[in-house]
């Protein structure tokens, strides 16, 4: 099983992102376009994991949620990965209340990392991947969509869960959900 630890961002964010990757659509067709449903917030990819590993995954992460208050993220902006002229990844950017964002990313991998799973050496930067090129050396179109990207306001995004994901035939598959239940 393919899998990844995220939260998800709501149907406001669903609704907006679908107009505004239209809209993108034109600017990069021949870029791979993350389907507005596929939106998410990864805080912890774990990779190829054995069916009889995922109790202990959903106990690990059993374990974060109540330390955790629902919180209010913003989608807006954007810019990209690889060089600015031929970008490999395009995303929008995430505001708001992004250090709590970080302590419930930084408290998954710690939960899992008993577990086998590594957490990243470069520290933990939030954001909303939305296209990747095609071809290893990167699309010039993307650029022209972060241009675009620079005013985009996408609304606010109430995160109350932690969502276990398998990736399976390019859709993601709910294996686990946990609420962050801790009074703010």
């Amino acid at each position: 099983m393919r899998l990844f630890v995220a939260v998800t961002l709501g149907k406001t964010i669903e609704s907006e992102a679908t107009a505004a990757l239209q809209r993108l659509k034109g600017l990069a067709p021949r870029a791979r376009w993350v389907p507005p449903a596929n939106l998410h917030l990864t805080l912890s990819f774990l990779g190829e994991v054995e069916a009889e590993r995922l109790p202990a995954l959903k106990d690990a992460l059993v374990s974060v949620g109540p330390a955790h208050a629902p919180l209010v993220l913003t989608i807006e902006g954007g810019g990209s990965f690889g060089s600015p002229s031929h970008p490999r990844v395009l995303w929008a950017g995430v505001g708001g209340d992004t250090k709590a964002l970080g302590a419930l990313q930084a408290d998954v991998a710690g939960a899992l990392k008993p577990l086998g799973f590594e957490p990243e050496h470069r520290a933990y930067s939030a954001h909303l991947t939305l296209a990747r090129a095609k071809v290893p050396r990167g699309d010039r179109e993307l650029a022209e969509c972060v241009r675009a990207l620079q005013d985009a306001k996408w609304g606010e995004a109430r995160v109350d869960r932690l969502v276990l994901f398998e990736s399976l035939g390019g859709k993601y598959h709910v294996r686990a959900e946990v609420p962050l239940s801790r009074a703010s």
